[in-house]
């Protein structure tokens, strides 16, 4: 088996394809609309982002909704990350379990996601 895609559930995916993309520089696939939208970089793997209309976003890091899935993403700067991912839209929950090591944001949809040193 090879991964070929992950693929996140949400009110809006071109909206939250435009956030991925910005923090990651990876290129919006041509053939992205109002249903789904998928981001591609060299590896060959599709981040893709499909619309639910009844989108409930994680309560983290309560169970209530639970998180069901989360990507990581390692950075060389962790602050510099942290204000550019910001800037652009993300959340920043109170509850930081990682200490220095790691960082835990939330994306415009909800979806928790760490920034790890890398």
């Amino acid at each position: 088996m090879k991964l070929t895609a992950i693929t996140l559930d949400c009110p809006d995916p071109l909206a939250l394809a435009a956030f991925y993309q910005r923090a990651t520089g990876l290129e919006l696939h041509h053939e992205s609309n109002a249903d789904f939208a998928g981001l591609t970089g060299g590896d060959g793997v599709l981040l893709g982002f499909q619309r639910a209309d009844d989108h409930q976003a994680p309560h983290w890091p309560g169970q209530t909704v639970p998180q069901q899935i989360h990507l990581d993403f390692a950075v060389a700067d962790l602050d510099e990350a942290e204000a550019l991912l910001l800037e652009l839209g993300a959340g920043k929950p109170e509850y930081q379990p990682g200490g220095d090591r790691w960082r835990i944001f939330t994306d415009p949809a909800g979806h928790p996601f760490c920034l790890t040193r890398g």
